[in-house]
């Protein structure tokens, strides 16, 4: 095919695609190389040792070479508890709730850390985690545990903590579910949730761990695919300017990547047609889309080339957004390393066994807390 315009590269920047295989495949390479997304994303299924991940991940950046200009994010959700998607020998925490449960902003710092090393050793960059969520309502069947918990202040620090952790740790940390999926009684892999929350109660409460999330420096902040309709009674937040243009960036000043859920998700996917949704979500502000599949990746990419050419995606939507994405990448991605094998090593080490001890132990660390 002919080569793809500046713009274009840059359009290809937003996107986050997952991949099949533990190790590189020739359909991979071809995608890759030929589509240039910003980033992959890790699922279990990737997943076999450390070793054919670490060698994995750093032949995904090497397909850049051969066309791509900047590091890919790799990523990848690593919550604990049952969002872990590497096993044995990763050091495997229990579900965030019990670190909101021991309620030590410094035990959280020095989970993140943990998490942050482990993933690096393997060419991971990119960290779906913290939660900001709060467990409002105890019927959520997609939150729950995975919260902190169900007070905002022990949520705000928890998370805030981890943001810490992992910026400190050269980990790209991505909070989610803005702004705020704790409230909702649907799942938005499979339908579309919606909540009424008023914009003054969402100040009060949900949005607060953002808010600290925010103040500690975090990199990406990705979307809830739910509607409020007190903040717009048609678009869900993924796709909703007013959420993420006018509330996100404007009111609480972040400047930051925003980046989509899955939008495979049928909460969106169901509801607003697998076309339209690409524009609208990158008019609403998200500066990265999400596609758990390679191939609806590659669909989505086609279809927002075309939009491109015919003026429904900017010029200009596309250049602020790869600013964004230039500017985490070349600050933390850049200059490229390869995972060395010699770092695996770190996976699962007594000093990380030590500090999943004292989450299982509800002990907290020795010194002075953090604020």
């Amino acid at each position: 095919m002919a080569k793809r315009s500046e713009l274009e590269f840059k359009l290809s920047q937003m996107f986050l695609v997952g991949i099949p295989g533990v190790e590189m495949l020739p359909e991979t390479e071809s995608f890759l190389t030929e589509y240039q997304p910003g980033g992959i994303l890790y699922f279990a299924p990737n997943y076999e040792t450390p070793s054919l991940l670490n060698e994995f991940s750093d032949a995904i950046q090497q397909t850049r070479e051969a066309g791509l200009k900047l590091p890919l994010f790799i990523a990848v959700d690593h919550e604990g508890g049952k969002v872990q998607r590497f096993k044995k020998p990763f050091t495997h925490f229990p579900e965030p709730v019990e670190l909101g449960n021991i309620g030590s902003p410094k035990l959280a710092f020095m989970v993140a850390e943990v998490m942050a090393k482990e993933l690096r050793a393997v060419g991971v960059n990119l960290d779906f985690h913290p939660l900001c969520d709060i467990h409002t309502r105890a019927s959520n069947p997609i939150i729950g545990r995975r919260a902190f918990g169900t007070d905002d202040e022990i949520v705000s620090k928890m998370a805030g903590a981890m943001v810490r952790g992992f910026v400190a740790n050269k980990m790209v940390s991505s909070v989610k579910h803005f702004p705020g999926h704790g409230d909702t009684t649907l799942d938005s892999h499979f339908d579309l949730p919606k909540v009424k929350d008023t914009l003054d109660e969402l100040r009060e409460r949900e949005l607060k761990p953002f808010a600290r999330s925010i103040k500690s420096r975090v990199d990406m902040i990705m979307t809830a695919h739910i509607l409020n309709t007190s903040i717009d009674p048609v678009y869900p937040a993924t796709l909703s300017y007013a959420t993420l243009t006018t509330l996100l960036r404007k009111e609480m000043r972040y400047q930051k990547l925003i980046i989509s859920d899955d939008m495979q998700m049928d909460a969106v996917a169901k509801h607003f047609g697998k076309e339209e949704m690409i524009p609208l979500a990158i008019e609403a502000g998200c500066d990265m889309l999400i596609y758990r599949e390679m191939n609806a990746g590659r669909e989505a990419m086609d279809t927002a080339f075309r939009f491109l050419a015919e003026g429904r995606i900017t010029a200009e939507q596309v250049e602020t957004a790869y600013a964004r994405i230039l500017e985490v990448k070349d600050r933390v991605l850049m200059p490229y390393k390869a995972p060395r094998m010699e770092d695996l090593s770190v996976i699962g080490c007594e000093e990380h066994q030590e500090v999943l001890r004292m989450v299982l132990q509800k002990r907290k660390p020795p010194g002075a807390e953090f604020e």
